[in-house]
């Protein structure tokens, strides 16, 4: 199958605005007669239906938490970009633009990109207008601050909560769609598979995790908002509920899946605490505005960091990058941190551990100051860890945050299955190899309020659907399927935990498909993947029953399909021979240890494709052609 990314011609800068006025539209009275699903109520999902319910579709929206405010949009913290250039420092839509084409290593595709820089300016103007509390300025203009991989500052923020802020205003855009009657809410539903009907998503399969039922919706189209897989290594700064199930059941559908090696290891985690921890801390990245980061000079140096002088203190991202200084990217600053503690320079118990220091900051500009930028950030810290950032460094070391890959989308959304959109982190289309922070909510925001209206219309508008209703025979062996995998999970009776399972294989991906890579380490761990998949259908032990709340059936479905991600992720890493962002093949690398790309072989999008049970994925490319930014080797010096 040939991958068509729909990419419109002519300027850049005008080909939004241009494919824009050549899409197809709905007329407003026939709205109503269309039905869309849309599963995630994050910011691009809740975004999206509110949207489309605006406009006057018919909305079912899905999410398994107790309510769209539990999304986990929710644990976002530090900000938002946007090319509004408030501070007059030379900020625009080209530079967001080329910021982000660079801080992706050259691998995503230019056009949805710029895109993205383009709707960047109207996000905030939609999120102020409904009443999101951005930090201002004196004259009560709107704030800005920098982040990494930017020399200018763009990122709007509210305090250390933003993505809190964000989704509350999408919230309540949705949950006024919903008293009006356009939308229809299913919380606590988890979708379980895609129904496909002459090649086009048509309605899922879900259930319902207090009573158990199964149902099927039907649907003229079909719109993934699901977010990232980053749980599939067990540990990681995700929500424990967040899963790749709804965009795998879409993979296994037909809906190709792109890039899923690229994730993102984020440089300031509070630092894993015992063997059984469940899950992972983020500090924002915006403490690196006011932070610095450093290590002793002195290789095992355990002495109290108030107690280590200046002049031995190392400030490795200020030695090492003087332009971008702690403000690098995020793959750069996790790579440069585990080099640190690799050369025994790190600090900590466990010596997995920097230190990221406000004792500047509050000698310049006082406490107050900072207590007003980052308060809840700090308090937050203290009560996990006890200690008092403002007394004492945070302790930071990298840890698996967001995933760049995901399912692959054509320029209007759609998935390789017609009539399946696939917004926010759930696809694999803004960042490349590498998301710049503060671009994620950006990317929800613009898919869910501003690119989606057109893209599905002009679907609509172009193919005539017949109505289908949940008898028809694939919507009915869907369901089937569904119902006999939770009868086989049930009935196994094995020895084993299902978390057991997750962590002995978020073990494997950390170690094999982590920070660093390489062929010899990654066949081993897709080999060892195999054999544990093998033995959890063998030796899981599933508790209670389909017909009520049960947690662990939930949690087993999700590892089950976990399996078989972490080993297509081992895969395409090991079939990726050279380094990218975060893909960092130890054989690939430059004489300083930065990352070393290979243009002339890998300048193109994977997308694999399901083949069958115990087949190979199939490998699709798609080019990636740059007209507007030349792809260099990466430099933050």
């Amino acid at each position: 199958m040939a991958l068509n990314p729909r990419t419109p011609s002519g300027p850049i800068e005008k080909r939004w605005d241009n494919a824009k006025f050549e899409m197809k539209l709905v007329n407003p009275a026939n709205k109503r007669k269309y039905n869309v699903l849309v599963v995630g109520s994050g910011l691009a999902g809740g975004s999206a239906a509110a949207t489309l319910a605006e406009l006057g579709y018919n909305v079912k929206c899905f999410c398994f938490q107790d309510s769209p405010r539990r999304a986990h949009s929710i644990a976002a913290q530090g900000g938002i970009n946007a090319a509004k250039n408030y501070q007059n420092d030379g900020d625009s839509i080209y530079r967001l633009f080329y910021d982000t084409v660079k801080g992706g290593d050259f691998r995503a595709r230019e056009s949805n990109v710029y895109r993205l820089a383009q709707i960047s300016v109207n996000i905030i103007d939609q999120a102020v207008a409904q009443g999101v509390p951005f930090a201002r300025e004196y004259g009560g203009t709107l704030a800005n601050r920098s982040f990494g991989g930017a020399q200018v500052s763009r990122t709007f923020y509210a305090r250390g909560q933003t993505g809190q802020q964000l989704l509350l205003g999408a919230y309540q855009a949705l949950e006024r769609q919903i008293d009006a009657g356009r939308v229809k809410m299913f919380p606590r539903t988890e979708m379980l598979d895609l129904i496909v009907i002459d090649g086009k998503a048509r309605g899922i399969i879900t259930r319902n995790l207090v009573s158990g039922q199964i149902d099927i919706h039907m649907a003229d189209a079909v719109l993934l908002a699901t977010g990232g897989y980053g749980n599939v290594f067990y540990l990681s700064t995700n929500a424990k509920g967040s899963n790749v199930t709804a965009g795998w059941r879409a993979y296994k559908r037909g809906a190709f899946f792109g890039n899923p090696c690229f994730t993102q290891i984020h440089p300031t985690c509070i630092p894993v605490s015992g063997d059984y921890q469940s899950k992972l801390t983020l500090m924002s990245e915006s403490l690196r505005n006011d932070g610095r980061i450093w290590v002793p000079k002195k290789q095992g140096d355990t002495r109290p960091p108030q107690q280590i002088p200046e002049a031995e203190r190392d400030y490795y991202l200020e030695r090492i990058y003087p332009s971008f200084g702690n403000l690098v990217p995020r793959d750069v600053a996790s790579r440069a941190a585990k080099r640190m503690c690799d050369e025994g320079q790190g600090v900590g118990n466990t010596g997995l551990g920097v230190y990221l220091d406000f004792g500047a900051s509050i000698e310049r500009l006082g406490q107050q100051a900072i207590s007003e930028r980052y308060g809840n950030l700090f308090e937050m810290y203290e009560r996990i860890t006890g200690e008092s950032p403002y007394k004492t460094p945070m302790r930071i070391f990298p840890a698996v945050h967001y995933t760049m890959g995901g399912l692959w989308v054509d320029y209007h959304l759609m998935s390789t299955i017609p009539g399946l959109f696939v917004l926010g982190e759930a696809n694999f289309s803004d960042h490349g190899a590498n998301r710049l922070g503060a671009s994620a909510l950006m990317q929800g925001l613009a898919d869910g309020y501003f690119v989606i209206p057109y893209t599905l219309g002009n679907y609509l508008a172009s193919n005539p659907l017949d109505k289908v209703a949940g008898d028809h025979p694939s919507a009915q062996a869907a369901k089937e399927e569904v119902e006999a995998r939770v009868r086989t999970l049930l009935s196994i009776k094995g020895r084993r935990t299902v978390d057991s399972f997750h962590r002995e294989l978020g073990k494997l991906m950390w170690d094999h498909c982590g920070m660093a890579r390489n062929k010899t380490a990654l066949d081993g761990a897709a080999e060892k993947i195999r054999a544990l998949k093998g033995e959890f259908w063998q030796n899981v032990n599933v508790l209670g029953e389909s017909s009520d709340l049960n947690q662990s059936l939930e949690k087993a479905g999700r590892v089950a399909d976990f399996l078989e991600l972490g080993e297509l992720m081992c895969i395409d890493a090991a079939d990726r021979n050279e380094s990218c962002g975060g893909h960092f093949r130890e054989e690939y690398q430059t004489l300083e240890g930065e990352a070393m790309r290979d243009d002339a072989n890998f300048s193109y999008a994977a997308a694999w494709e399901y083949t069958g049970e115990g087949k190979p994925a199939a490998l699709h490319k798609e080019p990636l052609t740059f007209e507007y930014v030349k792809p260099s080797q990466r430099s933050y010096k």
